[in-house]
């Protein structure tokens, strides 16, 4: 199996030495501290070796339940928000056709997401679309309480069984969530859903190599076996007895630290040259945003997709304050072959192109973007896949997986909890005057009528 590979030459222009060498045993204690289990937030581990614990038994479940699923259903609705849809979503787009990814076609049913907004039009729209669609749901929520999805699985179970009938209903929505307790456990239990567990040690931006991300992969006709075994390759590749010189996930972790704490890079944009990585980013600003962002510490991530945001974001980047880095995924071997055309008028002047690959002319743009970023005072790490498939993108996932929480200890806060996330739904519930927020609803409002 070709392996990911890690460029640092064009960030370590950037860097002085002495800071490499100063970090690098921080950088493995930080690692030593997972793998033992002595670091903050060390109850929720459990994606660490996941991977290699992921049995064929799982896997086979999973994977006979995802095929009842696709020969009862032509639309499938992952309801689930942040952890529990991006990562499912990010491989889904990743690996799918772009223009046959969201019809339903090749036997492939199509795979849409709920539970992730509060917008009515948004859900309105959904359900006239599934008027006349023969669709199943996979309800994803530990606690079955979260508003966005809570609210979109209310609509959409109660537009299957309408139209699919109670019996077929049962067949054909399933349950990830809790082992024991919580809303949608007990709709689970009551109502027969087949479902499955999400572990109590994976938190849900970690979570897609439990069935939080494999069943809907698995429903969109992936292979999520090739999925694991990537991640497997990439946990032995940076395992705890890979030193430094040969670990990526250490060697990114301490490239960004350092960056941020002693070139003062409080920005990374995660890039890539290929749209079908756009939910690749998206997944990583959540890994990395909800991982380090606390204690008024953190790099904060951000996403482009080049090279369409060259037209939009590239004046900024390549000009603008120097407070950012970039991290780029680049893909060696596309999956088709398309050459430049020639045209006899070339009006355009193009014609020098003509007979190569459009992915030689892709390629250039990246190469010429590095150089001209890097000569712009951007330090750019480049993170190369040798092609899009499931084995790479499993590589992928892993490594930043566990480049995130060397980071976070590095960077000296706990990568594993999310207290600023509640901020915001204490004041929609006391703003919804929910039973217990009486007092939160008075302070807010006095507070709302004062300004």
């Amino acid at each position: 199996m070709k392996q990911l590979h890690l460029d640092l030459s064009k960030a370590l222009n950037f860097i002085d030495r002495r800071a490499l060498d100063e970090i690098q045993p921080v950088v493995s204690q930080a690692h030593h501290a997972l793998e033992d289990g002595s670091c903050p937030g060390n109850d929720f581990l459990g994606w660490l070796h996941l991977p290699s614990s992921i049995t064929p038994g799982l896997i086979d479940d999973i994977a006979d339940c995802a095929q009842t699923l696709r020969s009862l259903c032509e639309v499938i609705v992952v309801a689930g928000i942040g952890g529990s849809y991006l990562g499912a979503r990010a491989v889904i787009d990743a690996l799918a056709d772009t223009f046959r990814s969201s019809d339903g076609s090749e036997g492939n049913p199509a795979i849409l997401y709920a539970g992730n907004n509060i917008s009515e039009d948004y859900l309105a729209e959904l359900t006239r679309f599934l008027e006349n669609k023969k669709f199943g749901v996979i309800n994803i929520s530990k606690s079955g309480t979260t508003t966005e999805t809570a609210l979109a699985f209310r609509l959409l179970k109660r537009q299957c069984e309408a139209k699919r009938g109670k019996e077929t209903a049962r067949r054909v929505i399933v349950a990830i969530t809790d082992a024991e307790k919580g809303a949608a456990r007990q709709a689970a239990r009551k109502e027969g859903y087949r479902s499955f567990v999400i572990p109590d040690n994976v938190g849900g931006r970690f979570s897609v190599l439990t069935p939080v991300g494999l069943l809907p992969i698995a429903c969109a006709g992936f292979d999520i076996r090739a999925l694991v075994e990537g991640a497997r390759t990439m946990e032995k590749a940076c395992g705890i007895d890979i030193p430094f010189g040969q670990n990526m996930a250490q060697q990114y972790a301490a490239i960004r630290n350092i960056l941020h704490q002693k070139e003062g890079k409080k920005i990374e944009i995660i890039v890539n040259y290929h749209p079908k990585l756009h939910y690749i980013g998206e997944w990583w600003k959540q890994l990395y945003g909800e991982s380090e962002g606390k204690n008024h510490k953190g790099i904060f991530p951000a996403a482009c997709d080049f090279s369409t945001d060259l037209h939009s974001m590239g004046q900024w980047i390549q000009d603008g304050e120097r407070s950012i880095f970039e991290t780029v995924i680049s893909i060696e071997q596309p999956r088709h072959t398309l050459l430049f055309p020639a045209d006899d008028e070339n009006l355009d002047g193009l014609n020098f192109l003509a007979g190569k690959r459009v992915d030689e002319v892709n390629k250039m743009a990246e190469l010429g973007t590095l150089i001209a970023h890097g000569d712009g005072g951007v330090p750019c790490i480049r993170i190369s896949l040798p092609a899009l498939d499931e084995q790479a993108i499993g590589q992928l996932l892993y490594f930043f997986e566990l480049a995130c929480g060397i980071s976070g200890l590095t960077l000296g806060v706990n990568p594993f909890d999310q207290p600023g996330v509640e901020a915001y739904k204490k004041n929609m519930f006391a703003l919804l005057d929910k039973p217990g927020y009486e007092a939160e609803s008075a302070a807010i409002r006095q507070r709302l009528a004062r300004s």
